[in-house]
């Protein structure tokens, strides 16, 4: 076999690869995945259940949800740390009497006593529904992590499975420019080529090699990244990762944003938020009313021992005077209420533009991965073939090779990386709508689009 047909039965092997990885995606079209990951010779595909293995340990040992979850539960000890009743004070002292005054036998010259504040106005059921109002938030918040942390993960691993590519690629291509530079200098030294050609692909195998090692270095960064968000050793290492195949398209339709209104992790944070602003402004209304307490005293005489009187009292607080001051504290609380209400209607006007900036660019990486998979890549190789073929009789020149070798390098480059792309805006889609997985999104692919999409628009009748 020549030098050209080893070329040639290369680049369609890599061709065939891509095709059948490219007609992989059909499967999401038609049915759920099976999702545990697929293991081969050490390859692992991205799936659903690989993802929620990651997430699972992240649970564990991922700092940031760690201390989310260590505010749920000082929250929770907060709250039932609520005191209905006050503890009640105690009194105990003495009176001394002058000549003139009444005689201490009589009147008794040791006074004691215990005075305790009554829980009126509701204020400690009040107070218990504001510290359970902040733990539902704080769980709330603690959900709203764990999306953004499988968000960050499902990212990560895509990016090093782009990034694994991107040096399988250029591995690939390497093996290529020297074959191709020794096939050159053969030709060089038969006097069939000129040195110009031959120091063009030694430039290139330089090049080649120069690139390859900044791929491997950013490869090896974004495993680092993983190893950080699961709390790994920065030596540990990974399995080869492997893109998963091209998804379905996922429309802006009324069920998907009807999900995300009711799912998505900052809204329920609000919303908490919201409850407990109300909470606490219901509170400080209830601040202007008289703190009331009521007290037992007695009296004895110290010669010899015994009771000579008791007092019982009521007494209470005069709030009135600061009337004005507990009104500009009920209506703080109320401004932040308000503010929270505003906050998230600001959030759903948010998650309507994301969903549809989403719905549109995951089409068009969708579109533009099949166009490069199922066609680019094919006509690419299929002119680098005949650019060989023309340049081996000499009917063609060199750098005509190089630049259909650049066009097949760009389609397949381009190719992984609108893969990669999509699937890391679906897991931005997942984030929110507050779904878990893809599988939960895959039925929404066909739904009716909430917009209609007019694609004669530009044109005039």
């Amino acid at each position: 076999m020549s030098v050209w047909s080893l070329l040639v039965f290369t680049y369609a092997m890599k061709l065939f690869g891509t095709i059948l990885i490219g007609s992989a995606s059909l499967l999401t079209d038609v049915a759920a995945e099976d999702p545990k990951p697929v293991e081969v010779a050490n390859t692992v595909i991205i799936t659903t259940d690989y993802i929620s293995r990651l997430v699972a340990e992240a649970r564990t040992n991922n700092p940031s949800l760690k201390a989310a979850d260590s505010r749920v539960r000082s929250a929770t000890l907060n709250a039932e740390a609520v005191r209905t009743w006050e503890d009640p004070m105690a009194m105990f002292g003495g009176s001394v009497y002058s000549s003139r005054g009444f005689d201490p036998a009589e009147d008794g010259n040791l006074a004691y006593g215990v005075e305790q504040k009554l829980p009126l106005w509701g204020r400690p059921k009040l107070t218990r529904r504001v510290a359970e109002a902040e733990t539902s938030m704080r769980e709330a918040q603690v959900n709203y992590r764990a999306h953004q942390l499988r968000n960050d993960i499902t990212k990560a691993l895509l990016t090093s499975a782009l990034a694994e590519r991107v040096v399988d690629i250029g591995e690939q291509d390497l093996v290529w420019v020297e074959a191709t530079a020794k096939a050159t200098d053969n030709k060089y030294r038969a006097g069939q080529a000129v040195v110009a050609d031959t120091l063009q692909i030694q430039n290139e195998v330089a090049k080649r090699n120069d690139t390859l090692r900044t791929d491997r270095l950013r490869l090896a960064h974004e495993r680092f990244t993983l190893n950080r968000l699961l709390n790994r050793e920065v030596n540990s290492t990974w399995p080869s990762l492997q893109l998963p195949p091209v998804a379905p398209t996922i429309p802006l339709s009324a069920k998907l944003l009807s999900l995300a209104l009711l799912n998505e992790p900052k809204l329920k944070v609000l919303e908490q938020e919201i409850k407990q602003a109300g909470a606490a402004a219901e509170l400080t209304q209830k601040m202007r009313l008289p703190d009331v307490s009521f007290g037992v005293e007695g009296r004895q005489y110290s010669g010899d021992g015994e009771f000579r009187s008791g007092i019982f009292t009521l007494r209470f607080s005069l709030p009135w005077a600061n009337g004005n001051k507990y009104r500009k504290d009920y209506e703080r609380d109320k401004e932040r209420q308000k503010s929270a209400e505003q906050e998230r209607e600001e959030q759903v006007l948010m998650v309507r533009q994301e969903l549809h900036h989403l719905a549109v660019d995951i089409e068009a990486t969708r579109r533009e991965a099949l166009l490069h998979t199922d066609e680019i890549t094919t006509r690419a190789t299929q002119a680098l073939t005949s650019r060989l073929a023309e340049w081996e009789v000499g009917r063609g020149g060199f750098r005509d090779v190089l630049d259909a070798r650049r066009l097949l390098l760009e389609s397949e480059l381009r190719s992984a990386r609108a893969t990669a792309e999509e699937h890391q805006m679906l897991a931005e889609m997942l984030l929110w709508t507050g779904l878990e997985n893809l599988e939960a999104l895959t039925p929404l692919a066909s739904e009716p689009a909430l917009l209609p999409v007019h694609a004669d628009h530009d044109k005039k009748p």
